[in-house]
């Protein structure tokens, strides 16, 4: 049975979410402040964590980054911080998704679903990946090329390692973002087209002849295994 750790310090959020997660199948525990979510994270095989923001003695935030240096467990993030800037924030420092209150438990329970199953499809990846020139290190979240280690920001990262998980598949713009920024992001799914445009300058020998990244014009990009040709 999946395991989910819920982290907030309102004991009615706490009530109501554990009923609606229960009632979906899930084991649930509850933590109210920072230190005692850290402490159950690093010690409990978890399979996702709802993590509120404003505890009251780390701000989720720093719960976050700490969970981080050891595990990759999925973090739902759900506060009523609602700014632009603190959802860039949430998202860069690791959260896998963030959500606004107030919000719908189904909603909330649908996005759990939704990072489980993309956690899911990188755990069956082996920890080490090479393709081609390119090896990358899950567990070390670094890519290297030729042996020379490459500065990818974690937008590049996730969706280098989206891309490599289905080579050969065609993904839309839509779904990309969907893949690497989340369901909140509010920009252009054209964003999308600058990351490639990044990421292809890092990994590939000549951008403009790209052998892993493939243009899919109307549709998308596409991953390809140059060694497989």
């Amino acid at each position: 049975m999946s395991t989910i750790l819920l982290v907030d310090d309102e004991p009615q959020i706490l009530e109501i979410l554990s009923s609606y997660l229960q009632k979906e199948g899930y084991h649930v525990l509850t933590a109210q402040t920072g230190k005692e979510a850290v402490e159950m994270a690093t010690t409990i095989s978890l399979t996702c964590i709802i993590l509120d923001l404003m505890l009251p003695d780390l701000s989720g935030e720093e719960v976050c980054v700490q969970i981080r240096k050891e595990s990759r467990v999925p973090i739902l993030m759900l506060t009523a911080k609602s700014g632009e800037a603190d959802r860039i924030r949430g998202l860069t420092i690791g959260a896998d998704d963030y959500l606004i209150k107030p919000f719908s438990p189904r909603e909330l329970v649908a996005r759990v679903r939704a990072v489980m199953r993309r956690a899911g499809d990188y755990s069956t990846l082996s920890d080490f990946i090479e393709v081609g020139d390119l090896t990358i290190s899950m567990n070390e979240k670094r890519v290297t090329k030729n042996g020379v280690a490459l500065e990818v920001t974690p937008n590049e990262y996730r969706l280098l390692t989206t891309l490599v998980r289905y080579p050969g598949r065609t993904w839309g713009r839509e779904e990309l973002v969907r893949e690497v920024m989340g369901f909140d992001f509010e920009g252009y799914d054209r964003t999308i087209d600058t990351h490639i445009k990044n990421l292809r300058q890092k990994i590939e020998v000549d951008p403009k002849q790209p052998e892993y990244i493939k243009t899919v014009y109307g549709l998308g990009y596409r991953f390809d295994d140059p060694m497989k040709k």
